[in-house]
C-alpha cells in the first residue's frame, strides 16, 4: 500500500511538473496601495509604466523616484535592477536618503556649503562633514512632487513631475519650477528629461540617484560587473571628497575604465583618490565638448547577460560603488542591501562647479531653461 501511495505521489508529482506555470519570469508588481498617503498635504502614490516588450518601471512622486525596474535577462527572465523599499513607510523611516530619487538643487558636493554668485555669497546646509551633498537635509529627495501620467508624441507611456522650490529653501537663491519627464521607450529604455526655470540667479545641478544591481538581486555583488566609462580624465578630490580643481588622466591607475573592466578589479587598491573615498565615488570627465546626447557609460553583467548603457548630455558622470552601504537597509523581497551591492551612474555637471572657475557654469538666470537629458537603456549580451 505503501509502495503504491508512493508510486502515485510520483506519478502525480511528474504530471504536475509537467503541466504547471513555469516560475514566474515576468514583472512583480508592487501595490500602489503601499504608497498611497499624504504627506504635509500632498498626496503621494505610485506610478506604473510597462512598454510591449514586457519591461517596467515603478516610481513614486515622494523624491520623483525610481522604486522598481524591471528589464529582461538573456534567458528573457525579468529582472529588478535597482534598489528599493516596498512601501512609502519604509522609504520615510530609511536612513539612506538617496536611494533612488533625484537629488537637487545640486547633486554632489559644494565645499562647506558656499559659493559667490554676482558678487554675493550664499551658504547652504550642511549636510557631509563640513559639506553640502546633494541638496540639503531636505532637497528634492524629500519633496512631494506634483505628477500626472502623459504620452509623448510617439505614444510611449511617461510620468511628469513637477516640484517648485522656494527662493531661499536650503539656502538656494531664487524660485526655481523644475520639471522631470520619465519616459518608457518601446527600445527597453527609460529616459528622464529635465526642464527648470528661475525668477532670479541660481545654480542648478540634479541628477538621478540610482542604486544598480545587474544581477536583479543583491545576492550578487556589483564587483563582478563589467564597467567602461567614456572619459579620459578624473576630478581629483581632498579627503572631504571635494574636487581639487585639478583634472588628472585616468591612464595608468585604476580610475581607468576607457576598456570593459570589472569594478571589483582594482577597487582596494592603493591608489590615494580611492582610499579617500573607500573605493569608487568619483566624477569622470566625459569626452565630448557640446551639449550632444552621447554613450557616457556601458555596464555588463556576464551571469545575467543584461548590459546598461547611459546616455547622456552633461559633461562628467559620478560613479560610486556602494562603499557605505552595510546591510543594515532591508529593500524589497527582504534583500540586504549589503557593502557594494549597488552602484550609482549620475549623470552631472562636476561637483563644486560654482567655486571653480576652471569647470563648467552651473548657473541659471531668469529668462534661461535648464534642460538635461539621460537614457538609461537596456539589451541582452549572451
Amino acid at each position: 500500500m505503501n509502495k503504491l501511495i508512493t508510486l502515485s505521489a510520483f506519478v502525480l508529482m511528474i504530471l504536475s511538473a509537467c503541466t504547471q506555470t513555469p516560475q514566474q519570469k515576468g514583472p512583480v508588481a508592487l501595490p500602489t496601495a503601499a504608497f498611497d498617503t499624504v504627506l504635509n498635504g500632498d498626496s503621494v502614490t505610485l506610478y506604473t509604466l510597462t512598454n510591449d516588450s514586457g519591461m517596467m518601471v515603478q516610481l513614486t512622486n515622494y523624491g520623483a523616484r525610481i522604486v522598481a525596474l524591471w528589464v529582461p535577462d538573456a534567458t528573457r527572465e525579468f529582472k529588478d535592477v535597482v534598489l528599493g523599499y516596498e512601501s512609502i513607510a519604509e522609504y520615510l523611516s530609511s536612513t539612506d536618503h538617496f536611494c533612488g530619487p533625484i537629488v537637487g538643487r545640486y547633486g554632489n558636493r559644494i565645499n562647506k556649503g558656499a559659493f559667490t554668485l554676482d558678487d554675493k555669497t550664499y551658504q547652504l546646509t550642511i549636510n557631509d562633514g563640513e559639506n553640502h551633498l546633494h541638496g540639503g537635509t531636505h532637497g528634492f529627495w524629500d519633496k512631494v512632487w506634483k505628477a500626472r501620467t502623459v504620452n509623448n508624441n510617439t505614444g510611449e507611456p511617461a510620468v511628469e513631475m513637477s516640484y517648485l522650490s522656494a527662493d531661499g529653501e536650503e539656502g538656494y537663491p531664487g524660485n526655481l519650477a523644475i520639471t522631470v519627464t520619465y519616459t518608457l521607450t518601446q527600445d527597453n529604455a527609460l529616459k528622464i528629461e529635465y526642464q527648470a526655470t528661475t525668477d532670479s540667479t541660481t545654480i542648478l545641478n540634479p541628477t538621478s540617484h540610482s542604486y544598480f544591481n545587474l544581477h536583479g538581486t543583491t545576492a550578487g555583488s556589483t564587483n563582478t560587473h563589467l564597467l567602461t566609462l567614456n572619459a579620459d580624465r578624473f576630478t581629483p578630490t581632498d579627503a572631504g571628497l571635494i574636487p581639487t580643481g585639478e583634472l588628472d588622466s585616468v591612464a595608468g591607475t585604476p580610475m581607468d575604465f576607457t576598456q570593459p573592466t570589472l569594478i571589483g578589479e582594482r577597487i582596494d587598491a592603493d591608489f590615494e583618490p580611492m582610499k579617500l573615498a573607500k573605493g569608487y565615488d568619483h566624477n569622470w570627465v566625459l569626452n565630448k565638448t557640446g551639449k550632444e546626447i552621447s554613450l557616457a557609460a556601458e555596464v555588463y553583467e556576464p551571469s545575467t547577460g543584461i548590459v546598461m548603457q547611459v546616455k547622456t548630455d552633461q559633461p562628467a558622470i559620478q560613479f560610486y560603488s556602494g562603499n557605505f552601504m552595510d546591510g543594515s537597509q532591508i529593500g524589497k523581497r527582504g534583500e540586504a542591501h549589503n557593502y557594494r551591492t549597488g552602484i550609482a551612474l549620475e549623470t552631472q555637471n562636476y561637483p563644486d562647479a560654482p567655486n571653480h572657475e576652471n569647470f563648467p557654469s552651473a548657473v541659471l538666470r531668469p529668462g534661461e531653461t535648464y534642460t538635461q537629458t539621460c537614457i538609461y537603456s537596456f539589451s541582452v549580451r549572451k
